[in-house]
């Protein structure tokens, strides 16, 4: 990076940060540092919850998942706009006529103390191990740029959000968001424009898309119904629904966001508006990927492109042979790029023919590829056991770096900054107020002042951010983040929903056996995701209705008492 790129990224970050504290210096209560006094507008609540889930797994992981694999990880967002309309309806309403700091307050009165403790921790640990995956993506960028060990930049992006965090509480918080989507939407603009303007002169846009879409990258929609298929329409639809339902309605770090609306129609309006603009955004965010990918067919990429690990290499033992995979590299490299200005012909002459002549060359040099990037991974764990060996992350950084003119490298580096600064303050916010309010203030400090909790919630923070970062250590073996984070959240969002919906609707079901119909079905979900038995978006389905039906079975054997606030009484 240029001095004119570290001075875009500092002025960036600064701009963010001491806007965002200001706006929300001295915080008074908690009712302040938790909830912003629910004093923001719908906008404030879209943006803001549009930003925690945008974090620097979302620019980093989403363009290498689609460069990798395609477009189809759209379908993954399928069931999120009808998701938006159930919480609208059901959810928001409940929170805010209950007056609640976070959702699992509500579980205490319609069951026991029990239920709402199990479900806090249950959040608590998913958005622990989630928030240090997010620290990871963006120590990413400080490893690759500086070269420095990845266990020091886990700890330097981890503490740096502590600052406004700590200093601001939420308010703090959905300020910074206000300015970091308005950056993140213009430079993912530019740098998808820049994409297509750095192809050759006569391969434009349609002709990227062309290409995209004979390479297998334009894989948008499948409809086949396929349980062992991580992305298809009906498991973004069904399985996608479950996980979004849950992510936004039983999340702390997605319904802190909207409790803090100026009222419940603010609220919905909010989500709503995320439910229409968050699809859309992660089409045109995979779509950079693909342009990516298409450039890279007319350009040399390198063999692997974590850039650390491979100048490793090039100081070990392996030197000489790594060098020979690179040429060998290079090589196949030359031999599709022929293939790619074939293929660009004949679809222009629109010969069928020499279209599929030149994609079998395409494919094969593919093949070729991967087998000597195979051997290159080899070296990676020879060198070093312990080193990266998936560079799906890297993907998009790299082609930054390599790529766009100074100044926009700076811009794109601040842009993943502050997404993952949005996503990991927000989870940091969840995880302290969850901590106090749920467990420490309900079962160890029952009675004390409101200025003792706030300097608790402070803590709390520093706490869960220390937690976090210490995850963040271990990230590396997991693959591609964007994959892996929504993996981890299938494990225990099923089981929460579950909960939440029989607290909800079935109000015949009491706290003893809904405790233990959480307990036997979070075991359950872990053994199908251990055995492979299912794609991990059905989990988010399978732990939702298995938790309902145990839960009813249980109740009939050992009846508890009745729900204390029947459900017409809480739904406007």
């Amino acid at each position: 990076m240029s001095s004119l790129d570290w001075l875009v990224l500092a002025g960036t970050l600064a701009v963010i940060i001491i806007y965002g504290v200001i706006r929300s210096r001295g915080s008074r209560n908690m009712d302040d540092y938790l909830l912003a006094d629910q004093s923001l507008p719908w906008y404030h609540v879209c943006l803001s919850v549009m930003a925690t889930q945008a974090s620097a797994i979302t620019f980093l992981s989403t363009p290498g998942q689609a460069f990798t694999d395609g477009m189809r990880f759209v379908q993954f967002y399928f069931g999120l706009p009808f998701a938006m309309v159930v919480l609208s309806i059901t959810f928001v309403p409940i929170f805010h006529k209950l007056k609640v700091f976070t959702a699992y307050e509500y579980l205490e009165s319609r069951f026991d103390v029990r239920v709402r403790v199990f479900t806090a921790l249950l959040f608590l640990l998913q958005r622990g191990l989630s928030t240090g995956l997010s620290i990871y993506a963006p120590s990413i960028i400080l490893s690759t740029i500086l070269g420095w060990n990845i266990f020091w930049t886990n700890i330097i992006m981890g503490g740096i959000v502590l600052v406004y965090t700590v200093t601001g509480g939420t308010k703090a918080i959905s300020y910074t968001h206000l300015q970091q989507m308005l950056i993140v939407t213009i430079a993912m603009f530019i740098a998808g424009w820049m994409t297509v303007h750095l192809l050759p002169a006569d391969v434009g846009f349609t002709d990227a898309l062309q290409i995209a879409g004979k390479s297998g990258r334009m894989n948008l929609v499948d409809l086949k119904f396929d349980p062992d298929s991580r992305y298809n329409l009906w498991s973004g639809l069904i399985g996608g629904f479950f996980l979004q339902l849950s992510y936004f309605g039983t999340d702390q770090s997605q319904v802190g966001r909207y409790l803090t609306g100026q009222s419940v129609g603010q609220s919905r309006l909010g989500l709503l508006a995320n439910g229409m603009l968050k699809v859309p955004m992660q089409f045109l965010i995979l779509l950079a990927g693909v342009l990516v990918f298409v450039f890279y067919q007319f350009n040399p990429s390198p063999v692997f492109f974590n850039k650390v690990e491979t100048d490793q290499l090039l100081k070990s033992p392996y030197a000489t042979e790594y060098r020979q995979l690179e040429a060998e590299h290079l090589s196949i490299a030359a031999r599709r790029q022929q293939a790619v200005m074939s293929l660009n012909k004949a679809l222009d002459e629109e010969n069928p023919n020499a279209v599929e002549q030149t994609r079998a060359l395409i494919s094969k040099a593919d093949e070729e590829a991967k087998a000597v990037k195979s051997q290159v991974v080899d070296l990676i764990k020879k060198n070093n056991p312990v080193g990266d060996t998936s560079d799906v992350n890297y993907i998009f950084l790299r082609f930054v770096l390599d790529y766009l003119p100074h100044g926009l490298i700076g811009l794109l580096i601040a842009v993943i900054f502050s997404a993952s600064m949005g996503s990991v303050a927000a989870a940091y916010s969840s995880l302290a107020s969850t901590t106090v309010v749920d467990i420490y203030r309900r079962l160890f400090q029952t009675n004390n002042t409101d200025g003792h909790y706030l300097k608790a919630s402070r803590a709390s923070t520093v706490l869960w951010g220390l937690f976090c970062i210490v995850v963040a250590q271990y990230a590396s073996k997991l693959g591609s983040m964007i994959e892996a984070v929504n993996i981890l959240g299938s494990l225990f969002y099923g089981v929460i929903l579950g909960i939440f919906l029989v607290a909800f609707y079935f109000k015949s079901i009491g706290g003893k056996a809904t405790f233990w119909a959480a307990i036997l079905t979070e075991a359950l979900v872990i053994v199908c995701w251990q055995f492979e038995l299912t794609a991990f978006l059905w989990l988010n389905v399978i732990g939702c209705v298995l938790l309902i039906a145990i839960a009813w079975v249980l109740e009939k054997i050992m009846p508890s008492t009745p729900a204390t606030e029947p459900v017409s009484e809480t739904i406007e």
